[in-house]
């Protein structure tokens, strides 16, 4: 946000200082209160079913470790 503020008006601010900006014209970081009234359930319903499940992330492998970052696990 800072990036993009100093590239589009020229002017750089510290995050404190975006925060406030975006404060004092009334906006915040909270999630909306209510949901979209264009919003389709059966069409979530499909996207959960059919696109979420090759967009997450694959499980992690269990096995030995180890805990030193130096030192590679031995195969």
């Amino acid at each position: 946000m800072q990036l993009l503020l100093a590239h589009v008006t020229g002017i750089q601010l510290s995050v404190r200082g975006v925060w406030e900006l975006l404060r004092t014209h009334g906006w915040s970081c909270r999630q909306p209160a209510r949901r979209a009234i264009e919003r389709s359930e059966a069409a979530v319903a499909g996207w959960i079913k059919e696109t979420w499940p090759s967009a997450k992330p694959l499980p992690r492998r269990s096995g030995p470790g180890s805990s030193s970052r130096t030192r590679p696990l031995s195969r």
